[in-house]
Formats: structure tokens, C-alpha cells, sequence
């Protein structure tokens, strides 16, 4: 939550300053070190403590914001979906004379899952289009190309496959089915929407 939230000016400081920094942010969608509450991290429909009847705005896009400022390297990453590209993130994070920012997917209990399944898990967000891998590298800029890479391929499972495997989505389908329904299809919709956004940035440069 630090990174999307209470820390976020500072965060917004580090990239601003065009020192080369290294930033990794575990994301987690929640502040787990202080008990899973909800932040501008969590996810639209998910459950989290200050957010029971579900998260009823979207999840704040860290990677494009920092990408605005067009001289910092950005990268989402998942090592349970790949972790190739996962570890070519990384290198190309430190070879990269500015600041960098690698968001990294983190399974966590507060997502009501058995932990023990966590890669796999990352690997479902992965393939349903929720965690889109790309990767903006500024340097590439001076080659004459695109800076963005869309790392992951077309979605090939539903959003909503992969969510209701986690509690946080499935309670409240259980609870208040209607109200669950409802956000799911919106988050549906962003999600839709958010990848059609990623591809034209990997067709036409951002």
C-alpha cells in the first residue's frame, strides 16, 4: 500500500529527482504489514479491511504514471508467470543510468488463498489480463524505438476465473451476490480496458 499510497509523494520524489535509483515495490494490493487494510493498491471488487462490501473504485495504474514522466524505466513484473522476464526487468532496471521502478506482484494472505499456490496464482492474474508484463525502457528512445513492451501475450482465461480463486472477491459473492455481480462486471470492464490501453501504447509507442 506504501508505494500507491501513504508513501506515494515520496515515491513521486525519487523518480522525479533523475537520479539513478533503483525502486522495487512489492505489491501486495493491501498494507500488509499492518493488518491487509485497503489502499488506492487494492483492486476494484476485492475485500479488504475499511472496504468489506468491496473495493468500489479502481486500483491506481503506479507503472503508467510513472511512465508520464518518460525518463524512468518501468516494469511490471510476475515471477510466477515469468520469470525470464521477470529477471530481464531487473537487469535492464540496473543498467539503466535513471530512475528505476520495478512493481513486482506479491501473493499474500490477505488475498485469501493458500499460499502454498501463490506462483500459480500469479501465473492466473498473468494469463486473465489483470497484471499485464510490459516494460518502458527511456533508453530506447534514442535507437528509434518504441520504449514499451507488452512482455504478455492476449488474455487467455477471465478475470473473474481468476479472482473468485481468492477470498477477498469470493466473500462477497457469498454475502451480497448481487452487489458482488455488479462490481465484477466493472472490474471486468477495466481490466478490458487497461489492456486495450497497453496495446496500442506497445503498437504505436507511448
Amino acid at each position: 500500500g506504501w508505494a500507491y499510497d501513504i508513501g506515494s509523494a515520496g515515491l513521486d520524489h525519487v523518480l522525479a529527482s533523475g537520479r539513478d535509483v533503483n525502486v522495487l515495490v512489492l505489491d501486495t494490493e493491501v498494507y500488509s504489514n499492518t493488518g491487509g487494510q485497503a489502499s488506492k493498491a487494492t483492486p476494484l471488487a476485492a475485500i479488504a479491511k475499511f472496504a468489506a462490501a468491496g473495493k468500489p473504485i479502481g486500483k491506481k495504474d503506479l507503472a503508467l504514471q510513472a511512465i508520464a514522466y518518460e525518463n524512468v524505466y518501468v516494469a511490471r513484473v510476475a515471477f510466477g508467470a515469468n520469470p525470464q522476464q521477470t529477471l530481464l526487468a531487473l537487469r535492464e532496471a540496473e543498467a539503466y543510468p535513471g530512475p528505476s521502478l520495478v512493481i513486482a506482484y506479491s501473493h499474500c494472505i490477505a488475498h485469501g488463498i493458500d499460499m502454498q499456490r501463490g506462483l500459480r496464482q500469479q501465473a492466473a492474474a498473468v494469463s486473465s489480463g489483470y497484471w499485464p508484463l510490459i516494460r518502458y525502457n527511456p533508453a530506447d528512445r534514442v535507437s528509434g524505438e518504441n520504449p514499451f513492451v507488452l512482455d504478455s501475450g492476449e488474455p487467455r482465461t477471465r478475470f473473474r476465473d481468476y479472482a473468485y480463486a481468492e477470498l477477498r472477491y469470493r466473500l462477497l459473492a457469498h454475502t451480497h451476490p448481487e452487489e458482488a455481480e455488479r462490481l465484477m462486471v466493472l472490474a471486468e470492464r477495466a481490466v478490458a480496458q487497461r489492456w486495450a490501453t497497453y496495446t496500442a501504447m506497445a503498437r504505436r509507442g507511448s
